[in-house]
């Protein structure tokens, strides 16, 4: 294609300055020009004229402007609308050209200079982000147009401000040849999203800088120097330093970690300004395969993190920023990949500041590509080299100087190609103080790390084990934290903790993408893909985060905060035996406390705090807990010991739990004691049959009441609303055993009743439990027995022919009437548990609402599970309902005022509307989670086979005082 639109063409831009280092400390003058801006938009490029570039152009009097908020994505302003594919173009695959239909915005701002704006030097012209195309004017003169959406463009224009009236008009394409580079997973949300912003330079301003500082863990010394190319002097106070640009020097320091986030104050001055920053000594160098910081081995407790806000999509405010990286900070994660661009610069000051290591990667993804088996990849084809090398110069510019960042990423999912050669030659030049990190190509012919995403820990292991390897192994993305889960992240993390060279990884993702949407009787709920008349999207493949969009942590965050918390507590509670391991990288625990209480049947008779040695990293120590109490009181008796914060940090309160162990320390009574008490015969009532507290339907052997609280349809139930690892990957069939379930008819058993017995002793129902269209089945006996006050149930389960899937799960489920929707239970909480997300289950006393039960995952499915209940109660406001304890082993309880049928068959939250009854799962077993979403399915100790099961529950009413 000759002379291509300015949109269509594959270079970076043209009119813009050199890449440099973010000032955010100049000393220079400002002016914000954030605020209300006029706007136009147009369904095509071409689809408004030019005259609104003109300085006397009036959009007041003109049709179709509006007032739009900058930064801001007109798609969420009421303009158009967004739409998310995960891999797939919205668009023919046509490099580089895009359709006519290219969505397109003019903005327009007038501002005047600040009274006290210096005179002279010059003046720069500052867009941090905007997607995808800009083309810009000042006053009338056209200055450049610019691709890259995640990355800052400069252009000067000193000699076309004055005091008054100034007019800065910006012109942007949803849809450019840089859309091509730009395949990113996330919403596709136009605009200009970061701060727009006039900066002086005054003669003699700092060009651009970057001071190296490294440290030497040998003998604890620093080595300083600044590189500015001009006359300039660096300055530490603290360190007594006082240097001219290019000199260097050596002097003790304390090191940057992110468990140490030392930073030194500085300034960077030249004839014309000065720049304040923060500097953190630290060196990466990987040896003997490898990556070490400081000399030590690092491991990655990290999370990809999107730039995501609700309301205003990529436009993240410095607040919201904090309050991620707090929130990180206080779940035990220690790393972040800025999955697939550069963050906003503040962000990364803030992990200088709170201490997190970054892997800082590039604006690229070219992911829609291999669905056309990478044909005509854009990192294959040497026209987009130039836009590739500018993608990369502008984030190694702007980023140098953050001790936090710590490896170079080219992109994400691009295959491979020579442009990819290219940018790595040209950061290895520019930046050899940092290693490079690549996935897509398995060859790594331009990474420093071996990077898998979603291997199986079968394949973890076998990488840790082989001799002789070059390159770290690092897990970029893992653990698919979309809807319930993810499963198997201690299996994970015992793989990483083993080999030296498995350094960890993180999880994919921080938040999910949720855009908040209201029914029309104004019920919120956070819509996905697909839910704003999208042709092409990926549905719900946008809500994969760790924490649901308002910031609250899933349960999937609470757990790999269990997972991997950096204190292992292990011990034996009879011996009052405690050792206490610090898993740090480099600190010790000093920082640390450690709190134990001793608790008997769940309640805590006893605390105190023990004295904890500061153990360096990678030690242990050992300590003995003290004696018990003598309360009088018997049961299951257990320690809980709490490793937490022992003063208030920067980013949690003293008192902030960063570990816990519980060991027992009386076990609980052997499985199958018999209830006190003589049992009853059953006797006939009518229509019904008595059985203790009980009455059963003579014909059908259902259970209707126990004392005085209804009880409908108790039966076996193997179904659960699949959660999204269930479903597994649609491009991976069979990933994940929804499918089969569904296929196999599992969510419309149907029951048979073969025969009720009455005996001497209490009330046989033999049943059969199958779905249609299949000779498979489950027989299924309930064995009623009773004493005057309590209800016992013994159920048998057999499988009838070969079943080849797991259950979703195994219990009885029954309905209690609305009002019973206060539970209190003996067991795991306080949040939901299953097989392999149970790490984080607290055993203990534990209360809630049944609507607080629910776990709202954007897409509804199976939530709320609590596990390893040795009982519970279902009352009303008076104290009234009934209790369930254990039978032969402990059980999983789930309850919610809607049916599993229910929620599976919801797409949002508000489509889950509860009735007048309270539906009550008790559960031998549960399938596991895993992370099939997106990795791999369940492990096989966590799959729920079939096979044959005996399981029961003890039932009491409860009247109206809380007493059975």
């Amino acid at each position: 294609m000759s002379n291509p639109v300015y949109y269509e063409d594959v270079s970076p831009g043209h009119g813009t300055l050199p890449a440099r280092a973010w000032t955010a400390g100049s000393d220079a003058r400002r002016l914000d020009l954030s605020g209300d801006w006029s706007f136009r938009l147009s369904p095509t490029a071409e689809g408004g004229d030019e005259a609104f570039t003109k300085d006397g152009y009036d959009p007041s009097g003109a049709p179709g402007w509006h007032t739009l908020t900058v930064p801001g994505h007109w798609v969420l302003q009421g303009h158009g609308a967004p739409a998310y594919t995960n891999t797939r173009y919205p668009f023919p695959v046509d490099p580089p050209r895009v359709p006519n239909e290219n969505p397109t915005g003019d903005h327009r701002h007038e501002f005047d200079l600040p009274g006290d704006w210096p005179e002279g030097g010059e003046a720069l012209l500052r867009f941090e982000g905007v997607e995808s195309c800009a083309r810009v004017w000042l006053n009338g003169r056209e200055l450049g147009d610019f691709q890259g959406s995640r990355l800052p463009h400069e252009f000067a224009v000193g000699e076309l401000l004055r005091p008054r009236g100034n007019v800065l008009v910006v012109r942007v394409h949803q849809w450019s040849a840089g859309s091509y580079l730009e395949d990113q997973d996330m919403w596709w949300l136009p605009g200009i999203f970061r701060e727009v912003t006039l900066l002086h330079r005054p003669e003699g301003a700092v060009a651009d800088f970057w001071v190296h500082a490294g440290y030497d863990h040998t003998d604890g010394s620093g080595l300083l120097r600044a590189e500015c190319g001009q006359q300039a002097r660096l300055s530490v106070p603290e360190l007594g330093v006082d240097i001219v640009a290019g000199e260097e020097v050596r002097l003790p320091v304390e090191p940057w970690t992110a468990e140490t986030p030392r930073l030194y104050d500085a300034v960077l001055s030249t004839a014309g300004e000065s720049v304040r920053m923060r500097i953190g000594f630290r060196t990466v160098v990987i040896e003997d395969g490898v990556l070490k910081a400081n000399g030590k081995r690092i491991l990655f407790r990290g999370v990809n993190r999107h730039e995501f806000h609700p309301e205003t999509g990529r436009t993240v405010d410095e607040e919201t920023m904090r309050r991620d990286l707090v929130l990180m900070k206080q779940h035990n994660i220690n790393a972040v990949r800025t999955s697939h661009y550069p963050p906003h610069p503040a962000f990364l000051d803030l992990c200088d500041e709170l201490g997190l290591w970054v892997i800082d990667e590039c604006d690229l993804e070219t992911h829609g590509f291999t669905h056309l088996d990478w044909r005509n990849n854009p990192v294959d084809d040497d026209r987009w080299t130039p836009a590739l090398l500018d993608r990369a110069r502008r984030m190694v510019e702007r980023d140098k100087n953050h001790p936090s960042v710590i490896i170079w990423s080219l992109g994400n999912e691009c295959g491979s190609g020579a442009g990819l050669g290219e940018m790595a030659r040209w950061i290895r030049e520019r930046d050899p103080s940092r290693p490079l990190h690549y996935e897509n190509d398995h060859d790594f012919p331009d990474s420093d790390l071996h990077s898998r995403m979603y291997p199986r820990q079968s394949e973890v292991e076998e990488i840790g084990r082989r001799e002789g390897a070059e390159k770290p192994f690092v897990l970029c993305e893992y653990a698919h934290a979309m809807g319930n889960g993810p499963g198997g992240l201690s299996e994970y993390q015992r793989l990483f903790e083993k080999y030296e060279r498995c350094q960890g990884g993180f999880v994919w993702e921080w938040t999910d993408h949720g855009l908040p949407q209201r029914t029309e009787d104004g019920r919120e709920f956070f819509a996905y893909g697909g839910d704003f008349g999208e042709e092409v999207h990926d549905g719900n493949f946008v809500c994969d985060g760790l924490v649901f969009p308002d910031r609250t942590p899933s349960p999937g965050l609470t757990e790999y905060k269990k997972v991997i918390e950096p204190v292992r507590i292990t011990g034996d509670g009879t011996a009052r035996t405690l050792r206490v391991s610090n898993l740090h990288d480099f600190a010790d625990l000093s920082h640390l406390a450690l709190e134990w209480s001793y608790e008997v049947e769940g309640e805590a008779l006893a605390g105190g705090r023990l004295p904890l040695p500061d153990v360096p990293a990678g030690e242990s120590a050992d300590l003995e807990l003290p004696v018990p109490p003598r309360t009088g009181q018997s049961g299951e008796a257990q320690w809980t010991v709490r490793a937490v914060l022992a003063d208030d940090t920067a980013w949690a309160p003293r008192g902030h739990w960063v570990a816990w162990a519980q060991l027992p320390a009386v076990p609980p009574a052997p499985a199958g004691v018999p209830y006190a008490g003589a049992e009853v015969a059953p006797r006939r009532d009518g229509a019904s049959l008595a059985l203790g507290p009980a009455l059963f339907d003579a014909a059908t052997g259902a259970l209707t009441r126990l004392g005085d609280v209804p009880v409908e349809g108790l039966r076996l139930d193997v179904w659960r609303a699949p959660t999204d690892n269930d479903e597994g990957a649609p491009w991976k069939p069979g990933s994940g055993p929804g499918p089969a379930w569904r296929r196999l008819g599992l969510d419309r058993m149907r029951h048979r009743v073969d025969a009720v017995e009455p005996d001497d002793t209490g009330v046989t129902v033999r049943t059969r439990a199958a779905p249609a269209a299949t000779d498979l089945g489950l027989r299924v006996v309930y064995r009623w027995t009773a004493t005057a006050e309590l209800l016992r149930l013994d159920v048998s389960v057999d499988p009838e022919g070969e079943w080849n899937c797991p259950l979703p799960r195994l219990g009885v489920r029954f309905g209690l009437p609305a009002a019973y929707d206060r539970v209190r239970w003996f067991g795991g909480g306080p949040g939901e548990a299953y097989p392999d997300t149970r790490a984080a289950s607290l055993v203990g006393h534990w209360e809630e609402t049944v609507d607080g039960l629910q776990t709202p995952y954007v897409r509804p499915q199976e939530n709320g599970a609590r596990a390893d209940v040795r009982w519970a109660r279902l009352t009303d406001g008076s104290g009234a309902g009934l209790r369930v304890a254990a039978g032969t082993a402990h059980f999983w309880l789930t309850a919610r005022r809607w049916t599993s049928e229910h929620l599976d068959a919801a797409a949002h939250t508000t489509d889950l509307v509860p009735d007048d009854t309270v539906y009550v799962n008790l559960d031998h077993g549960q399938h596991g989670i895993g992370s099939a979403s997106c990795g791999p399915g369940v492990l096989q100790r966590h799959k729920l086979m079939v096979a044959p099961a005996r399981f029961g529950f003890t039932f009491a009413a409860l009247t109206g005082d809380g007493e059975g």
